[in-house]
Order: C-alpha cells, then sequence, then structure tokens
C-alpha cells in the first residue's frame, strides 16, 4: 500500500516536502495535490513512472503529460512560448490553468505527444505543490488524478488510498482538494483554444 504523508496545505513543513521529493528522485510515483485538483507525479526523466500513469489512467497515445512548473522562467525552459502567448499566460499564473505548447529539447521524447511534439505546462497556485516543484529543482511530470470512468478525481487522501493505493508510492495528505481538473488551453494554432473548461475562468481565453 502507499504511504500517506501528511503536509500542512498552507505552510509545508520543508522535513515532509524534502521526504516526497527524494522519493520521487528516486523513482516514486506519488499522487499530490495542486489548485485545481490532485495529480498524479514523477520525476521528469521517468519512463516507469509515465508508464505507470498510462496505465492507472488507462490513457492512449494522444495524452498531453504535464510540466508542472514553479515559476515562469521555470516553465520557459521546457516549452516555447511567443509573445502574444507570453502576455496572456502571464497574466492568469499561477493559477489552475494548463498550457499545451511545443516542448523544447529539454523535456523527455517520452512525455512529449508523438505527433505534435507538444506537452502541457502549469504554474499551480498551491503552496504544497509549488514548494515540492522547488525542492525538486526541476519539474514534476504530471497529469490529473482522474480515474476511468469517473467524472471528477478524487478529492481526499483516503480515497484515493481506497481506489489506487497498490499503485501509487505515497499520497501526500494536505487535506480536501478540488474536484475540478485544471482548464486546458491549447496554443498550439496561434490563438488560444479552451479544450477543457475546469478550475481556472475560461474568460480571458474567449
Amino acid at each position: 500500500m502507499a504511504e500517506i504523508i501528511e503536509i500542512h496545505p498552507v505552510n509545508p513543513q520543508p522535513r515532509q516536502i524534502a521526504r516526497v521529493a527524494e522519493a520521487l528522485r528516486a523513482g516514486a510515483l506519488i499522487a499530490y495535490p495542486t489548485d485545481s485538483s490532485y495529480a498524479l507525479g514523477t520525476g521528469l526523466g521517468n519512463k516507469e513512472g509515465i508508464e505507470r500513469i498510462i496505465r492507472v489512467r488507462q490513457l492512449g497515445k494522444k495524452h498531453n503529460f504535464t510540466v508542472m512548473c514553479h515559476d515562469f522562467a521555470q516553465l520557459g525552459q521546457f516549452v516555447i512560448v511567443d509573445n502574444a502567448a507570453f502576455r496572456t499566460i502571464k497574466a492568469v499564473t499561477p493559477g489552475p490553468y494548463t498550457f499545451i505548447l511545443k516542448g523544447t529539447k529539454e523535456v523527455p521524447r517520452a512525455m512529449l505527444q508523438p505527433k505534435k511534439h507538444t506537452v502541457g505546462a502549469r504554474i499551480p497556485l498551491n503552496p504544497v505543490a509549488l514548494d515540492l516543484v522547488a525542492e525538486m529543482g526541476e519539474p514534476i511530470l504530471s497529469s490529473t488524478l482522474l480515474l476511468p470512468g469517473d467524472e471528477e478525481p478524487p478529492a481526499e487522501a483516503w480515497q484515493i488510498e481506497e481506489r489506487i493505493g497498490n499503485e501509487v508510492d505515497i499520497i501526500v495528505d494536505a487535506g480536501v482538494a478540488g474536484t475540478d481538473p485544471s482548464t486546458v488551453v491549447d496554443f498550439t494554432s496561434g490563438a488560444p483554444e479552451v479544450t477543457r473548461a475546469g478550475a481556472g475562468d475560461v474568460s480571458p481565453f474567449l
């Protein structure tokens, strides 16, 4: 069964954050809270972690994985952002949005969408997620914890343990999370296109 690590949702304990980051570096698959809902996360270059996420979520080949970033400077290392997209994205981050953009060479090939070479990018407004990414020193490869057949992600650690406790290594318990996935905005065709309306307000992209 997964290890449950309790972390304060507003003032995350550095020692607990370090424990989770150490596990990620060692190859763990975790469930952790963001500003929209729980997500699955693993180390950026962890091919086995990607395969485990695909298996848990039963994902197809067209799925865009996400690089969970700490700030805009880090995000810019992993995705290509033109001037128009820069202004729009900058205005709404950090926040509950995932932006689909062309990946740079820093993104492991295994997590790029195979035909378009795109990837999702996020800067969450969540202390636990931000502290964890900061401790890692690089983005966390992530995917919304939306399980097959479900309409919304589980909101509490015990629900995740009950459903997939045998399939993840760590569940970060930081209280009740949201049940709306992030709003997904695709910038790959130039103009922003909302492909999933979720926790983030869509009006800036209309």
